[in-house]
């Protein structure tokens, strides 16, 4: 038997280690330039909708280390990139859009309604509805779900789902008692008013709040988290840096390949370049990721600047229809959106641990087991992260402590597993994740010769989705 903590609670559970799964790492770099095509899979998934809900194509900017080229813009103008450049990969008018959702986590104030301002800074109709959705890292899941329901419902058939956030200049507010003075000051009517409310001005009013990347229900980061977390489930430091490794050695044979087409180039006012590609993949050597120091518990952690998602700038859009209206438009679908499901759990202790619940309820849901899964896409936060997950879905002891559940979830193949990349290489801009996911779970369906793909997420608030896409016949990887 072997102890683990988690917060102040010391639980006990059957041995669970990564040994096979570090295996898997080794086969992931050995199999990389080999095609692999799986076993014949009978199994069909039920549409609910009635419509075969279909996912035609994605865009999304290069994702781009915050501060970077993109730092003189705003996250409408990424979001107005996308939208124009997926009506121009699809080739459909603005005309036939019939709703746009966007997501965004930070909000700059000024377009807080970011899907309106970025639709109509785009061109579209004053008359096309849109709105905009929060839910953490799992926001873009969220757009493509509500873009689901709102044609499941038959209220529309024509929906662009996609999510942005820019990094590089969120907003920093002013202190509450120095806002609560200046909006007292602008109801005064007299100068002396005035003058009388200003002389209980302190020096310490003036001290901005700075965001941070904290949850509000218990002020921890989600990199403390992440770290105990990792320390929970025995996660070593060794191996996420090998996990960290994998998933900036994969995106990078994936762009080297041109297998992410999703990636749209974009002119930059101001930059010299055309911005391509994203900027955050940099493959290291082990004894470079060693020399990193903790990044949020020192100087014991495990979590550094190399084995965790960064800040990102960024932006995605996708189309979603029927598989009816694609075929009158003359589109060609990637895949059918078969299932989804939001998870939640305790944002202290189980803040990360999305995947492990989503999974096997999106996978109960469709009918499916986790043997007829051919592509895997799961939102990178940390590599502590991912790994704990697949300790976590290889624990009856969790299972059965935890999930209610009679027998341990599974570990999925490692070789079907973000096979080009993840948020941890190709970056993490927090609204615009989940489509990017999708887009790749598609693009691999098509490329591996796949039928199901499981898109899986952590968000913050201990919140997680688990979507299920099915390969579409007249799907090509471009």
């Amino acid at each position: 038997m072997a102890s683990y903590v988690v917060g102040s609670l010391v639980k006990v559970h059957s041995g669970v280690n990564l040994s096979h799964l570090k295996h898997g790492l080794v086969r992931c770099f050995a199999t990389t330039n080999v095609t692999w095509t799986p076993r014949e899979s009978k199994k069909t998934v039920v549409d609910k909708t009635g419509k075969n809900i279909v996912f035609v194509d994605a865009v999304r900017t290069p994702f781009l280390v915050a501060g970077t080229d993109y730092s003189k813009l705003m996250a409408h103008d990424l979001a107005r990139h996308a939208l124009l450049s997926l009506l121009r990969k699809t080739g459909i008018p603005k005309e036939i859009i019939d709703y746009i959702i966007y997501g965004t986590v930070i909000q700059e104030v000024k377009t807080s309604n970011i899907g309106r301002e970025a639709a109509l800074a785009a061109g579209f109709s004053e008359k096309t509805p849109a709105h905009t959705v929060t839910m953490a890292c799992i926001s873009s899941n969220q757009s493509i779900t509500t873009g689901v329901g709102l044609i499941a419902a038959g209220a529309y058939d024509v929906v662009i789902a996609g999510g942005v956030e820019f990094m590089s200049d969120i907003p920093i507010r002013l202190s509450r008692k120095l806002r609560s003075l200046l909006l007292r000051l602008n109801k005064t009517k007299t100068i002396v008013q005035k003058l009388q409310l200003l002389s209980t001005l302190r020096p310490s009013y003036l001290v901005p709040e700075l965001p941070s990347v904290a949850e509000f229900s218990s002020g921890e980061t989600m990199g403390h988290s992440a770290d105990r977390l990792a320390a929970s489930f025995g996660v070593s430091r060794k191996e996420q840096d090998e996990y960290a490794l994998r998933s900036h050695t994969l995106a990078q044979q994936a762009y080297d390949k041109g297998y992410l087409t999703d990636i749209v180039p974009m002119k930059v006012p101001g930059v010299s370049k055309t911005v391509s590609r994203d900027n955050g993949v940099r493959v290291s050597t082990p004894e470079q990721l060693q020399k990193l120091k903790p990044a949020f518990i020192k100087p014991h952690g495990t979590i550094t600047a190399a084995n965790a998602s960064f800040l990102t700038d960024g932006a995605s859009a996708c189309l979603i229809t029927t598989e009816a209206k694609a075929k009158e438009l003359g589109l060609k679908p990637k895949a059918y959106v078969r299932d989804f499901i939001f998870v939640s759990q305790d944002p202290k202790d189980q803040l990360l641990l999305g995947p492990t619940y989503a999974v096997p309820k999106v996978l109960e849901k469709a009918g499916l087991q986790l043997s007829d899964i051919d592509v895997w896409e799961v939102h990178e936060a940390f590599a502590g992260q991912i790994l704990a997950n697949l300790k976590a879905m290889d624990s009856d002891f969790f299972a059965q402590k935890y999930m209610g559940r009679n027998t341990k979830v599974g570990v999925p193949d490692l070789n079907k597993f973000n096979s080009w990349g993840g948020s941890l290489s190709i970056g993490h801009p927090f609204a615009a994740t989940g489509v990017r996911l999708t887009a790749h779970a598609a693009n691999r369906l098509i490329r591996e010769d796949g039928r199901f793909a499981v898109i899986a997420a952590c968000a913050a608030g201990g919140q997680g989705v688990g979507m299920i896409v099915e390969r579409h016949p007249d799907g090509q990887p471009h």
